[in-house]
């Protein structure tokens, strides 16, 4: 029998998508679960969003604005960048995918850190391409080998900065130095879905990167800071050209229209900004110093998750917190079996989280 479809399509293994929450607290008989798992604003979306959304929502019979005119103004009064260099996407997922169906062709080598976001994998996978994945150098992105693993096939180079799911981050000038290296031909990637979070200056920032390599793409989001994952809106910007080239890939009305109004409101919201800052940077203080107490290593983050290592195996304690309603990340599935992800919840979420996991190392301490 003739295969249905490719076989790069045949091996990907299909994103598994957690349960809603209510879903699981029916099936382990609880209820007041705390999700620390999906790097989520742990305060809720702009009030100044939610607004526009309520506000928009008697114009939902007509298709969104397909060229974002509105969002992009207003991104490019920050950013400083004409609109022609920006384009708006359904989160930044939807335009990695658009870099890669534009500028990837079947057998081309597209290169990424590891352990990395996981959706560049398969999107690299399902387009025919060939993922090179070059070993993180304690936790952090080793520019070094990314640049020793250039070949004449590479078509693209993929740096999450910070990278999920270590929070570490690259700093400017070597960012800019490996930039200077990296062939004219390639496309680079920078994925700056959590750059807001990052509280040493010195870190790389795509809008100082912008005009030091052709063909660098940097990719943000509205999902974290802002607080509006479910509405599925990022952005990025490039060159005039780059961006023209993923434009005549885009789908017309990729961007929803209350998506737009969000987005658009959520850039002025600035106390809402400062005070999920504030939310966030006090919250690691107190995980760490409370970690540190307990004798558990962790990797510092320049966002708002980080690493734990656990000395029972991520996934048994993952198993372990969900039936007390705590949800966290295992990493076993990138690599790191002995580590969990957690981000920065409400302060009475980050003390439930503790008290959790210190009776699940006393039950594991205790077990023969």
């Amino acid at each position: 029998m003739r295969r249905l479809t490719r076989q790069a399509i045949e091996d990907l293994v299909p994103y598994p998508p957690g349960k809603p929450i209510e879903e699981l607290e029916r099936e382990l008989g609880i209820s007041g679960s705390i999700k620390l798992a999906s790097n989520e604003n742990p305060i809720g979306p702009s009030p100044l969003a939610v607004q526009a959304i309520l506000d928009r929502v008697d114009s939902l019979n007509r298709y969104p604005d397909g060229s974002c005119y509105y969002l992009k103004k207003k991104l490019s009064g920050i950013l400083g960048l004409p609109q022609s260099r920006i384009i708006v996407g359904n989160g930044s997922n939807e335009l990695i995918e658009l870099t890669i169906r534009t500028f990837l062709e079947p057998e081309h080598e597209v290169i990424q850190a590891f352990p990395t976001f996981l959706v560049y994998q398969k999107i690299v996978s399902g387009a025919g391409g060939r993922m090179i994945s070059i070993p993180l150098s304690e936790f952090r992105i080793d520019l070094d080998a990314v640049s020793a693993a250039v070949t004449p096939q590479t078509k693209m180079i993929m740096i999450n900065n910070p990278n999920n799911p270590t929070g570490t981050a690259l700093g400017l000038d070597e960012m800019r130095d490996f930039l200077a290296d990296v062939p004219q031909d390639v496309v680079v990637v920078l994925d700056e879905a959590y750059i807001e979070f990052a509280s040493d200056e010195s870190i790389a920032n795509g809008l100082l990167l912008s005009d030091t390599h052709p063909l660098l793409i940097t990719m943000r989001t509205f999902s974290k800071l802002y607080g509006l994952a479910g509405l599925r809106i990022g952005y990025g910007f490039a060159s005039e050209e780059v961006v023209d080239y993923m434009n005549r890939v885009r789908q017309p009305f990729n961007a929803n229209t209350l998506a737009q109004a969000a987005a658009t409101a959520a850039l002025d919201d600035r106390e809402f900004v400062s005070r999920t800052l504030d939310v966030v940077r006090d919250g690691l203080a107190y995980l760490y110093g409370q970690l540190d107490d307990m004798g558990l290593p962790y990797v510092p983050s320049q966002t708002n998750f980080f690493l734990i290592k656990v000395p029972m195996g991520a996934d048994r304690l993952f198993k372990r917190m969900l039936r007390e309603g705590v949800i966290i990340r295992s990493m076993a599935s990138f690599g790191l079996p002995d580590y969990i992800r957690i981000n920065v919840g409400l302060p009475e979420e980050n003390k439930r989280f503790l008290l959790t996991l210190k009776d699940a190392l006393e039950e594991f301490e205790s077990t023969p």
